[in-house]
């Protein structure tokens, strides 16, 4: 006689649920609304024909018989993820899919993966790189690297990097014509803007730099308009203008000395740093642990070295 086995989508449910003691942070996990984790939650209680968890309009707790399924069920899901793991490469290697954005890959993470690669020779690594925010079980990414506040249901998230933003441009545009000696020098100088409608507008831009510096009459509108940091940055480099650079992602042009910071004046970036994310269920994966160990000790040793 057959087992009854209930869905995976109902038991994925389930876990997630039960793991948070909270439908509204099992949805967002989920990508799903509450109302859509408590329909199949009494699906799969009417399946299984026992109660799972008791519901109160303040809590959540498990049963008895709850408790027994989500042990089996954590450990099943987790075996599951580690076989996926090891056949989901078309190569039958092992696989490690990040997300990220543009800029941030083309800066910092592109001109480091290869030690990474050089250290795990077998696992394939596959790059996802997009500004939209991943969704880890939609798009089978195992780890990602998000700009923001650092907290996300659901997820491990480990801080990379504090940020300040300053002025950085050519060293040729120092001693050129027009000097670039003083802040009050950049009203001869082409600003460098970068669109941040995603932080709303708490991210430093010209407007609060010039402010912090004192200088309140120079033209914000003229310049070169981008929507990314990489452009901004390379537009910098081939001396099109000075663009406010964050930490992270002019560290290795300052350091090769394509870039000079030529104010000492720098703005915090309040609240929001790069976190490595990860889901909680998953971020102790071999593959995900190596990874995270890798980029920490990146992080921690400065700008890329061939």
């Amino acid at each position: 006689m057959a087992r009854l086995i209930p869905g995976l989508g109902m038991l994925r449910t389930f876990e997630a649920a039960a793991r948070h003691l909270n439908f509204t942070r099992a949805a967002e996990e989920l990508d799903v609304t509450p109302a859509a984790v408590s329909a199949q939650i009494r699906s799969l209680e009417d399946v299984l024909g026992v109660r799972l968890l008791w519901r109160t309009s303040r809590s959540v707790r498990l049963t008895e018989a709850g408790e027994v399924l989500l042990e089996a069920v954590s450990e099943s899901l987790d075996r599951i993820g580690q076989a996926v793991d090891r056949i989901r490469a078309p190569s039958g290697r092992p696989s490690l899919k990040i997300s990220t954005g543009f800029s941030f890959a083309a800066k910092w993470l592109v001109p480091r993966l290869e030690r990474f690669r050089r250290h795990h020779p077998d696992l394939d690594v596959r790059l996802d790189v997009s500004e939209r925010l991943a969704d880890f079980l939609r798009d089978e990414v195992d780890v990602a690297i998000r700009f923001g506040a650092g907290v996300y249901p659901g997820l491990r998230s480990d801080r990379l990097f504090d940020e300040q933003v300053f002025p950085v441009c050519s060293p040729r545009l120092l001693h050129g014509d027009p000097p670039l000696r003083a802040p009050d020098d950049l009203r001869h100088h082409a600003l460098i803007h970068e669109a941040w409608q995603s932080q709303d507008g708490t991210w430093p831009d010209w407007r609060m730099w010039l402010l912090a510096a004192g200088l309140e009459d120079i033209d914000l509108g003229r310049g070169l308009h981008v929507q990314q940091s990489a452009l901004a940055i390379q537009a910098a480099v081939d001396g099109q203008g000075v663009a406010l650079g964050n930490t992270s992602l002019v560290a290795d042009d300052l350091a090769a000395g394509r870039l000079v910071q030529p104010f000492a004046l720098s703005l915090n970036v309040p609240g929001f740093a790069y976190y490595l994310v990860a889901p909680r269920r998953s971020a102790d994966r071999p593959v995900v642990r190596a990874f995270r160990d890798w980029l920490m000790a990146e992080v921690r040793g400065g700008p890329a070295r061939n």
